[in-house]
């Protein structure tokens, strides 16, 4: 069988939101990572923001961005533990139109390898959502760097073989 011809990367736009009702852009560390990596990665950053941990304040940004045509991906950090104040997973979730649920299955088991048990605390998830993908990640530093390093980088990558995610973007509002 011959080799697959080798493929160039195709740069996305994503956008960024940091959930948190402290952090600011000198102290969101989280989002400044998944910028960093995003562009080091040849990705374009369509816009970053900051946003409280407020399911209606996180509904709204994302549903803005979910609906902006050049959005091809959204990624959030922040709001996915299980405290009262923790609203992300129930505030992007009914914007879902389908689950990416490896994602969450996924990241939890590497995080197992890095912090043991207490990746049970996460409800990371993934979707799609008009046609864009959306990454829930944790808060943490260390989090976003394993979401995205071991996992999100790859499915976005156009060259990741035998399949990404990224090769999917112009069928995912196919309908009937």
């Amino acid at each position: 069988m011959p080799e697959a011809k080798p493929r160039e990367l195709i740069p996305l736009n994503i956008a960024v939101l940091t959930v948190s009702d402290t952090r600011d852009e000198v102290s969101d560390r989280s989002g400044a990572l998944l910028v960093q990596r995003l562009t080091r990665g040849g990705h374009r950053l369509h816009e970053k923001a900051i946003v409280r941990d407020d399911p209606n304040a996180i509904s709204a940004r994302v549903s803005g961005w979910i609906g902006a045509p050049e959005v091809e991906v959204v990624i959030t950090t922040g709001g996915t533990g299980v405290t009262g104040r923790d609203g992300t997973p129930e505030a992007v979730a009914p914007l879902l139109e389908k689950t990416i649920d490896g994602f969450g299955e996924l990241f939890r088991a590497i995080s197992y390898e890095e912090i043991g048990t207490s990746s049970i605390q996460s409800r990371c998830l993934a979707g799609v959502a008009n046609g864009t993908y959306i990454f829930c990640l944790p808060g943490s530093t260390n989090a976003c760097a394993t979401g995205w390093d071991r996992i999100i980088a790859m499915q976005l990558d156009y060259r990741t073989r035998p399949c990404n995610l990224a090769e999917l973007l112009p069928r995912l509002k196919e309908t009937g």
